[in-house]
């Protein structure tokens, strides 16, 4: 009897009160943004056709749109979307891993520790962009510049993560671990990582902001193709509703890319969510 009371809680139907706050809820995450937007565009339209400011300095919605659509139509977006990815792509999946290996060897062996803390954090303030030459010089005007620079800035920020989230690791966890036998191994598998997974995700999430803000900066100097070429390309020419277009795809990347993470994170760290 019990056994059967226990399969209905699970196979019966959420009850429509219950379904409704779901969806409501579900509206109102989708539907405040939305407010936001519109309520900008529409400010953004009004601005645009009083005249106020001359177009050239700051154009219009619909002139955005336009530059977007010949972009589009002569082939350079989908190119350079393609280019920028995949550059941001390889610079975020080496920084992210060295970030989070380096991250666990000195949240947990006090040699490496010892070693490297001291420089690592002396790189942490140096700017992305500041290292631009330096990876032209190192590596060519080709895509490995591109690559050091966005993984060098994603690795300290998830490194920086990762190592907070297993040094403050609550010592109560480990007590209670040991107390139970648990060998080393198991105790970081099952107590270390799980306590320090919040931090890490939190790392790889403002770590994919700061590979398309890094990626910007790798691709003014040194490129002939990719988002932030084309940017710059549009400086040059004050086409300042190609930029206006650039900067809103690259946003939308960017909002694209972290909410992605956001949910991969809350399935994996669901211990975590209230």
């Amino acid at each position: 009897m019990a056994v059967t009371e226990q399969h209905d809680k699970i196979t019966r139907p959420k009850p429509p009160v219950a379904r409704f706050a779901q969806l409501s809820a579900a509206g109102t995450a989708v539907g405040l943004p939305m407010v936001s937007f519109l309520f900008i565009l529409a400010l953004w339209s009004v601005v645009g056709a009083s005249g106020v400011v001359s177009e050239a300095i700051f154009p219009a919605p619909w002139s955005v749109w336009s530059a977007t659509v010949e972009m589009w139509q002569n082939g350079t977006l989908q190119k350079d979307l393609g280019v920028s990815l995949g550059r941001a792509g390889v610079g975020f999946a080496i920084g992210a891993t060295l970030g989070v290996t380096m991250g666990l060897l000195t949240g947990r062996v006090a040699l490496v520790r010892t070693l490297l803390n001291p420089f690592l954090n002396l790189l942490r303030p140096i700017p992305a962009i500041a290292l631009v030459p330096v990876a032209i010089v190192w590596f060519g005007i080709g895509e490995g510049s591109k690559y050091f620079v966005v993984s060098y800035t994603v690795f300290l920020t998830v490194w920086f993560n990762t190592h907070h989230g297993m040094q403050y690791v609550p010592e109560t966890y480990l007590r209670a671990a040991r107390s139970l036998g648990a060998s080393r191994l198991r105790e970081f598998l099952t107590v270390v990582l799980p306590a320090a997974a919040p931090h890490i995700f939190a790392g790889i999430r403002l770590g994919v902001a700061l590979a398309f803000l890094s990626l910007v900066a790798a691709e003014l100097s040194g490129a002939s193709s990719g988002l932030g070429f084309r940017l710059q390309e549009a400086r040059q020419y004050i086409r300042t509703d190609r930029m206006f277009s650039l900067l809103i795809i690259l946003g939308i990347l960017g909002a694209v890319a972290d909410l992605v993470v956001h949910r991969i994170g809350r399935k994996l760290v669901h211990w975590e969510q209230g």
